[in-house]
């Protein structure tokens, strides 16, 4: 008796399991039939190049050197960093370790003496010349330090091989003396004829209104507009060899320039500065419109920070709601005009902060780290990871292969023989798998970040399956 109920059981048992591989058969093809009704978006459009920040004139040693994804920036600043001259020092202790980890250039804070002295962030410029070593506006050093420290982390920062961009503010000064002027029938702070350097003095009619009109883009905060129209303004900031420009770059060693608020004065302004004195340049549109962030970066032929994106990540990352990853940004529209971010020193809204990081750092531009972001906040492993990654796998065109609320997966296309990567973004609270086509056939892949086990090998049709971790990414490329 016990025999044909043996036989019975083993004959439901072979169902059971039959019955389960066929389902879970028809699952997986379901779950490939899924992914294969997305269109699949070419986002971007070119040879494939990188990058390209230019090549510096200074920076010709060092263990850093240009990679297949371009370069990587570090804000090398926060707001309100420690007074007490001490500033370049601390940025200098931290270049090697940088260059190490895979950063190619550092953006300083202003540099030059501004109103406030010692306890200035530097956005009230009234010297241009003073680096920390005359005696006005309270102080010698400005907060950040001496100009001799200024010139040895500049130094330091190039036997790195890193590039150090300066931030330059030319919309507006502070720090002036009362004057009459008889542009406006009243006493403006527009004195700047005994500036401690002797260089670049100005007067009332180096500033809006003055004999060159009321105004011109726009002003800041109150202060005294800078009049660009004004020769005598032009040839001190662009045009003449010991000017601002030409000063900073040939003497100073900087590299290139972060523009502040731009816009308060025409693109004209930017190109000019760059026609003559040269170097990389990006410019502080604060504007989430990409026309607008593409017609200036055209105009002044310049890179510009990618507000555009900013704000889709924030809306996307926080708003969970990943597909608004497929609107328009600069980096898309441009991609060789943008340089992306997550934070600044004037704004700190993105809360999936690695997320946001997985995304720039993967994607096209020129990705920007934030000083507290990698040093104080999040995980510098990981940031270390993401770098390396972008580095090494991030290149080629952009095509992004899925999107809803929660899942972001896109391809770097490879150039020059690199194979480029898949980064899956996962905003969900669970595990994510997705079917997706790469360029590679019957080729094992990995997960470069490490989130995921798997070894996964690509079907003849370069289709595969790969997962995510819950709030997480996963970045894919060749295993070798």
């Amino acid at each position: 008796m016990k025999k044909p109920i043996l036989q019975f059981y083993l004959i439901a048992a072979i169902t059971v399991f039959l019955g389960s591989c066929s389902q879970n058969e028809t699952t997986e093809t379901d779950s490939k039939a899924q992914s294969e009704q997305f269109e699949i978006i070419n986002v971007t459009h070119h040879d494939g190049r990188p990058f390209s920040t230019g090549t510096s004139n200074s920076s010709s040693t060092g263990k850093y050197v240009d990679n297949p994804g371009g370069g990587v920036m570090m804000q090398a600043f926060y707001w309100d960093v420690p007074s007490g001259g001490t500033w370049w020092n601390t940025v200098s202790s931290k270049v090697t370790v940088w260059s190490n980890a895979g950063i190619g250039s550092i953006w300083l804070p202003p540099a030059s003496k501004a109103q406030n002295g010692a306890f200035s962030m530097g956005y009230d410029p009234t010297d241009y010349f003073d680096f920390g070593d005359y005696n006005q506006n309270g102080s010698v050093e400005t907060r950040f330090g001496s100009k001799t420290e200024l010139v040895n982390l500049i130094t330091n920062a190039h036997a790195e091989n890193l590039k150090v961009y300066a931030d330059i503010v030319i919309n507006h000064n502070s720090g002036g003396q009362s004057e009459a002027n008889p542009f406006t029938g009243t006493n403006t702070w527009t004195n700047f004829s005994g500036v401690a350097s002797g260089k670049f003095t100005r007067n009332y009619n180096d500033f809006y209104k003055n004999s060159y009109g009321n105004n011109d883009e726009g002003a800041f905060g109150g202060f005294p507009d800078l009049c660009h129209a004004n020769p005598h303004v032009q040839d001190w900031l662009w045009l003449r060899a010991d000017g601002v420009g030409k000063y900073y770059k040939n003497t100073m060693k900087f590299d290139g320039w972060r523009f502040d608020y731009v816009k308060g004065f025409g693109a004209w302004v930017v190109n000019s500065w760059n026609a003559n004195v040269g170097g990389f340049s990006v410019g502080e549109l604060w504007d989430s419109n990409v026309n607008t962030l593409n017609d200036w970066a055209n105009n002044a032929n310049s890179s510009v920070f990618d507000f555009a994106c900013y704000y889709k990540m924030n809306d996307a990352f926080d708003g969970n709601n990943l597909a608004l990853l497929n609107d328009d940004m600069m980096w898309k529209r441009n991609p060789y005009k943008a340089v992306t971010f997550v934070t600044n020193h004037d704004t700190d809204e993105i809360w999936s902060k690695l997320l946001a990081y997985s995304y720039i750092l993967t994607h096209e531009g020129y990705p920007t780290i934030f000083y507290r972001d990698y040093e104080e906040w999040l995980d510098k492993n990981k940031l270390n990871n993401l770098i390396w990654i972008h580095n090494n796998k991030a290149t080629g065109t952009t095509s992004i292969l899925y999107a809803d609320n929660d899942e972001y997966i896109a391809r770097r296309n490879g150039y020059n023989g690199n194979p480029g990567l898949v980064v899956y973004i996962n905003n969900s609270d669970t595990w994510q798998e997705r079917w997706i086509q790469t360029n590679w056939a019957n080729t094992q892949i990995k997960d470069f970040t490490g989130n995921s086990g798997w070894y996964p090998t690509t079907q003849a049709d370069k289709w595969v399956k790969i997962q995510c971790p819950p709030k997480g990414y996963s970045i894919w490329s060749i295993n070798q």
